[in-house]
C-alpha cells in the first residue's frame, strides 16, 4: 500500500496510490486533517481498509505529490552512516562511535516529481539519496529491542546539499542543508510492518540515468535500531517525525571533477519495497 499527501487544484489531500491515480480518502477523515494525525492515531491501517474497492478520484496528471508528512515536529539526518562514505574523510579507517546528526526544517524539502531548487547564492546543489523512516510511536530512550515497533512507516529522501555552504563554519552543517526545496522526501509511504523491509534491501541513486550512488541497509553502520536509541536518549520522538538514515559513496562532489546538479537533471531515488522518487532541477526565480 502507498500513501501520500497531494493537491489538485490548489487543495490539500492525502490517500492511496494506485497506477492510475490517487483515490482521495482526507475527506472521509475530518478529524484526521493531515497524514501526521493519522499516524497519531495508528491510522494508517483504517486508510487501507477505507481505500478498498474506491475509485480513483485523482487520476494521473491532475495532482501533485507534496511532502508525505507537511508539518513534522522534528527532521533529524543521519550523517557518514555508510563504510565507504566514511572512508572519504581523513580519519575514516574507523566508524565512528556514535552518529553524525544535523536537523533539516521542513521547507528544506518538495515532493516528488517537482525541482530541486539551485539558488543563485551558489552553483553547488548535491544529491544524496536515503531511506527515511516516520515515527508512529514516540517515546524516549527507546532500546534497539524495540526500536522497530516505533516505526509507522517507509519513505525516500534526496537529501539535497550546498556543498560549498555546509564549509561556511567551523563544524556544523546547517548552512548548507536548509536551503528552500533543495532536497526532496516521498512519493508516498509505505506502511512498516516487518524488519525485513528495513534489515538488508538496496538503495540507488541515478543521475540522468547514470548509476551514482549503490548500497544495502545491511551495511550502515549505525542500524536504523541503534538510530532511534541514541537519538531518543536525547529528545523525545513524536509521532510524524523523519529519521533520514544515511547516503552511500558517490555524491556528485566526490567525482572527479565534481559534478554538481544544472538544470535538466534528473535524479532518481530507489530502494526496494519503497519505490522510486524522482526530481528535476531548476534554477531560483
Amino acid at each position: 500500500m502507498r500513501i501520500a499527501s497531494f493537491t489538485s487544484g490548489g487543495e490539500p489531500f492525502y490517500g492511496v496510490i494506485t497506477d492510475g491515480g490517487t483515490i482521495a480518502l482526507s475527506p472521509d477523515f475530518p478529524d484526521w486533517p493531515t497524514l501526521r494525525e493519522v499516524i497519531e492515531a495508528d491510522g494508517l491501517h483504517e486508510l487501507a481498509v477505507a481505500g478498498q474497492g474506491r475509485s480513483v478520484t485523482h487520476p494521473n496528471g491532475t495532482f501533485s505529490y507534496e511532502i508525505p508528512i507537511l508539518s513534522p515536529e522534528k527532521i533529524i539526518c543521519v550523517g557518514v552512516n555508510f563504510p565507504d562514505r566514511n572512508a572519504e574523510y581523513k580519519d575514516g579507517k574507523e566508524a565512528p562511535p556514535n552518529p553524525s546528526l544535523f536537523i533539516r526544517f521542513p521547507r528544506s524539502f518538495t515532493g516528488h516529481n517537482r525541482p530541486l531548487i539551485r539558488p543563485p547564492e551558489t552553483p553547488q546543489l548535491d544529491y544524496e539519496g536515503e531511506i527515511a523512516i516516520v515515527i508512529g510511536k514516540g517515546g524516549r530512550r527507546i532500546s534497539q529491542a524495540d526500536a522497530y515497533d516505533h516505526i509507522a512507516a517507509l519513505t525516500l529522501c534526496n537529501e539535497g546539499t550546498l556543498r560549498d555552504w555546509v564549509r561556511h563554519a567551523k563544524f556544523n552543517v546547517t548552512q548548507g542543508k536548509n536551503w528552500d526545496a533543495s532536497g526532496a522526501i516521498g512519493p508516498w509511504l509505505v506502511p512498516f510492518t516487518a524488519p525485513a523491509q528495513l534489515q538488508d534491501i538496496r538503495l540507488t541513486t541515478r543521475v540522468n540515468g547514470e548509476l551514482r550512488q549503490e548500497d544495502r541497509t545491511g551495511r550502515m553502520i549505525f542500524p536504523i535500531p541503534k538510530q532511534i536509541e541514541y537519538i531518543s536518549t536525547f529528545t523525545t520522538l513524536v509521532p510524524g517525525d523523519i529519521i533520514v538514515t544515511g547516503t552511500p559513496t558517490g555524491a556528485g562532489a566526490r567525482l572527479e571533477p565534481p559534478q554538481f546538479l544544472v538544470p535538466g537533471d534528473v535524479i532518481e531515488v530507489e530502494a526496494e519495497g519503497i519505490g522510486k522518487l524522482v526530481n528535476t532541477v531548476a534554477d531560483e526565480n
